[in-house]
């Protein structure tokens, strides 16, 4: 078979089986399997290829991150994450939408994931905003969009994966999207500052006065949580340890202060927090390991390479390159989840970056920024799925309230793309 004819069946069933609304472990796998076979290769090679994508010890940061952040999150660190959150900026007009942006990029820096961010603000302030009169759709999309800091603020799984597929150090990709995530989070707020201007509501123009022992109160007892990102981030840059080896820390970390300092974490509690860890483990596990065998058919088929150079032939500089990666990473952060996009993809676009002389931390953070974007649009969209589900409306219903925030975001993810000094100036000044 051509190289032409392989990437015509992969992604051409892949496509058609997400049409279809197939499972993405079956639709990533069936055609990976199908082309295997007509290669006439052996049936273990599937096995083989799906094993050896998730034979890394940088593997482990994955369940050890989504642990932490389920330990953080039932232990009480985002309640207390919320409180200081409002203490700092709630006391201004429309104070509770600028805390759910400040509440996500904070618990970002917890959890690594966009679906746990969303889920753990949301569940605390989708409510208490609908109970003061904002309206379910407005708060509904403004956590969706928000949620999508989880994965730019470090730590991030995402960037995990693009580190571990690209060979790129995890600790320069955490450190890259310290500003990238401060430019989304300030880009949501300029949304919510206009839309206070021009709204009849009194709700959001509710203002309360500042109050210095609240913020004192609510930092002291949210210090235990802040403190985690100075931990990982310090940790890892300082060579004290390594991604996973942090992981690993935060788990310690987040079930002693949960357990013996907030005492919120339990014995019922922990097994629940330990069953909703190994079932999410196992989804993205699996998701890892097909993908995996799925790159790999791209590359020893030479698809990889057919596809590599029809995207060069259309976009030979770096500003062209640049354009048209954002235009696919869209779109595929629209129909597939973040793990897959990034084993997929990477293998075809990372070799022309390197090629144009692209910084390939820079090319992760706007591949990782582009799949968070996809969170909030259909027909995936998980994290307008998970805000619909919290404030009791259709997923439909969300959908035009988020257009001036995804706006915004396609605002930001221009300026990331093009400056790409505002992901790397931190780098070079810790160095």
């Amino acid at each position: 078979m051509t190289a032409a004819t392989v990437t015509m069946l992969l992604f051409g069933l892949l496509i058609g089986l997400l049409v279809l609304n197939v499972p993405l472990v079956a639709a990533i796998g069936a055609p990976t399997a199908l082309v295997m076979t007509l290669y006439d290769m052996n049936t273990a090679t599937f096995a083989q290829r799906a094993y050896a994508a998730v034979d890394s010890f940088t593997m482990m940061a994955i369940p050890f991150f989504m642990l932490a952040g389920k330990l953080m999150e039932v232990g009480g660190m985002s309640r207390r994450i919320v409180r200081f959150a409002e203490s700092i900026i709630g006391w201004i007009a429309g104070g509770l939408a600028y805390v759910v942006v400040l509440a996500s990029t904070f618990f970002g820096a917890l959890s690594g994931s966009a679906a746990a961010t969303c889920a753990a603000i949301g569940s605390i302030m989708i409510p208490e905003m609908k109970k003061r009169g904002y309206s379910a759709d407005f708060v509904g999309a403004l956590q969706a969009a928000a949620g999508g800091l989880g994965v730019i603020i470090p730590p991030s799984i995402t960037m995990i994966m693009y580190g571990v597929t690209s060979a790129t150090s995890i600790g320069d990709l955490f450190i890259a999207g310290i500003v990238p995530g401060l430019i989304m989070a300030l880009c949501l707020m300029t949304v919510i500052y206009l839309k206070i201007r021009k709204s009849p509501h009194a709700a959001m123009r509710h203002r309360e006065p500042f109050d210095g022992r609240k913020f004192l109160r609510t930092f002291v007892d949210a210090f235990f949580a802040i403190l985690v990102p100075a931990i990982i981030l310090g940790g890892i840059y300082s060579g004290v340890f390594t991604a996973s080896e942090a992981g690993a820390v935060a788990c310690i970390y987040g079930f002693l202060i949960g357990v013996f300092w907030y005492r919120e974490i339990s014995l019922d509690n922990f097994l629940e927090i330990m069953g909703g860890t190994i079932t999410n483990t196992v989804l993205v596990m699996l998701i890892v390991a097909v993908s995996g065998a799925f790159s790999w058919l791209l590359t020893f088929s030479g698809a990889a390479k057919f596809l590599g150079l029809f995207v060069n032939g259309i976009a030979a500089s770096q500003f062209t390159f640049l354009l048209v990666s954002n235009v696919i990473f869209l779109v595929m952060g629209m129909f597939i989840e973040s793990v897959a996009a990034i084993l997929i993809i990477t293998p075809i676009l990372h070799p022309i970056a390197m090629s144009l002389g692209i910084d390939p931390v820079h090319f992760g953070i706007i591949m990782v920024v582009n799949l968070a974007i996809g969170l909030v649009t259909p027909p995936v969209g998980e994290n307008q799925y998970i805000a619909a589900a919290i404030a009791g409306i259709p997923f439909e219903q969300i959908l035009k309230a988020i257009v001036p925030f995804f706006a915004s975001l396609i605002l930001a993810l221009m300026i990331i793309t093009y400056v790409p000094d505002l992901s790397l100036f931190l780098i070079r000044l810790l160095r």
